[in-house]
């Protein structure tokens, strides 16, 4: 599990980080963009992480996010709503990448707390070594 540990580890500092601006009432703009900025690298620290876990705990590959998810709900890791949730940050994030947009850029900021929580839960579970 060493290749595990050591993503959720990266996985964990990085949700730290969105953590101290996900949670922002009124952000700046520059806030705002900082907190999608954190949440883009959150979020590929999260599915390496999940994917780590999946290969080593359950002998499962996979190669990108949304496959991560689905395979978290079918092994127990995630339940049905927050796999559903996972492939709709994974939309946002694809999202934050490939455009900028300000009212887009609006609307996923209201998202990141949904998403920082969704992280966390997993991420602890992935810590604890079970699922639900």
């Amino acid at each position: 599990m060493g290749r595990v540990l050591e993503r959720l580890e990266v996985a964990r500092r990085a949700l730290r980080t969105l953590e101290e601006v996900a949670y922002l009432e009124e952000p700046s703009p520059l806030e705002r963009d900082a907190a999608i900025q954190r949440f883009e690298y959150t979020f590929e620290a999260f599915w390496k992480a999940l994917q780590a876990f999946l290969r080593e705990r359950e002998g499962l590959e996979v190669a990108s996010p949304k496959r991560a998810f689905r395979l978290a709900h079918e092994t127990g890791l995630m339940a049905e709503e927050e796999a559903r949730l996972a492939l709709a940050m994974a939309d946002d994030r694809n999202l934050t990448v490939h455009t900028y947009n300000e009212a887009l850029a609006q609307a996923i900021f209201r998202r990141l707390r949904s998403y920082t929580e969704l992280m966390g839960r997993v991420l602890r579970r992935m810590d604890e070594g079970h699922s639900l």
